[in-house]
């Protein structure tokens, strides 16, 4: 029912800045809220940012607290993470997720991106 597509991944310097967006669409609308997760080669899945449907509400892993910033445009279907001071151990496949409520626990979000690939040089 609904449908998310990552994009604006690649290749940075450590120190560089990335944003990622994430295009929500779907045969209906519902009020989701997104997040974002990424999972490294050989590890599970974590959790790194979510917002609330309306964007009051946002909650942030301690590993990215100040240095990443979630938001969203509803009018643009589209939620953003601004990634700052980017470092080595960032390096994964982030994903966004939709689901009618905020949770830190991967398995409790219903529909998933693709992801998209963010690589952070030393």
């Amino acid at each position: 029912q609904v449908q998310l597509v990552e994009s604006g991944g690649g290749l940075v310097q450590a120190g560089g800045s990335l944003r990622l967006s994430c295009t929500i669409s779907g045969r209906t609308f519902s009020r989701y809220a997104t997040g974002w997760f990424r999972q490294a080669p050989g590890k599970e899945r974590e959790f790194v940012a979510a917002i609330s449907w309306g964007g009051s509400s946002t909650n942030y892993a301690d590993s990215v607290m100040g240095r990443f910033t979630i938001s969203r445009d509803n009018a643009k279907k589209t939620v953003y993470l601004q990634m700052n001071s980017l470092k080595p151990e960032d390096t994964a496949v982030y994903y966004c997720a939709a689901d009618p409520s905020i949770t830190r626990v991967p398995s409790l979000w219903g529909d998933w991106g693709q992801g998209t690939q963010v690589t952070v040089s030393s």
